[in-house]
C-alpha cells in the first residue's frame, strides 16, 4: 500500500508541476492580448448564462463539460506538440530574437479548434437534452 501511495504522490507532484508550467506560460505569453485573457472569462460566464437562460440548466452543464473536456484536449495537443511551449508548432510559432524566446499570436488553427469545439459542444448538449 506505500508504493501505491508514493507513485500517486509522485505523479501528483508532476500534475502540480505541470499546471505551474502552464500557469506561468499563460501570465507570461503574449500570444492574446491581456485585456482578452480577463475578457473571455467575463465572456464565457455571460454566453454561459444566456445559454441558461434559453435552454435550462441541464444543456448548460452538458455544453459547459463538453467544451471544457475539448479545450483541454486542445490545450494538452498543442503542448505536447510544442515541446511546452518551445516549439513552433501549427499557428503557435517562436521567435527568437537575442537568444530570447516569444511567441506570435496564435491564429486560424487554434481559433478554428474553439469555434468547432462550441459548435459540437452546442450540438451534443441539444442531442442528450
Amino acid at each position: 500500500m506505500t508504493t501505491r501511495f508514493r507513485k500517486f504522490g509522485k505523479a501528483m507532484a508532476n500534475f502540480i508541476d505541470a499546471i505551474k508550467v502552464d500557469l506561468s506560460f499563460i501570465k507570461s505569453h503574449s500570444l492574446q492580448p491581456k485585456w482578452y485573457k480577463i475578457l473571455k472569462i467575463f465572456f464565457l460566464l455571460g454566453f454561459l448564462m444566456g445559454y441558461y437562460l434559453l435552454f435550462e440548466m441541464k444543456a448548460t452543464i452538458l455544453f459547459f463539460v463538453t467544451f471544457i473536456f475539448l479545450m483541454i484536449v486542445v490545450h494538452l495537443t498543442y503542448r505536447i506538440k510544442t515541446k511546452k511551449w518551445t516549439t513552433s508548432w501549427l499557428d503557435f510559432v517562436i521567435i527568437e530574437e537575442n537568444n530570447e524566446h516569444r511567441t506570435q499570436r496564435i491564429g486560424k488553427f487554434y481559433y478554428s479548434a474553439v469555434i468547432f469545439n462550441a459548435l459540437l459542444s452546442f450540438i451534443i448538449s441539444q442531442v442528450l437534452t
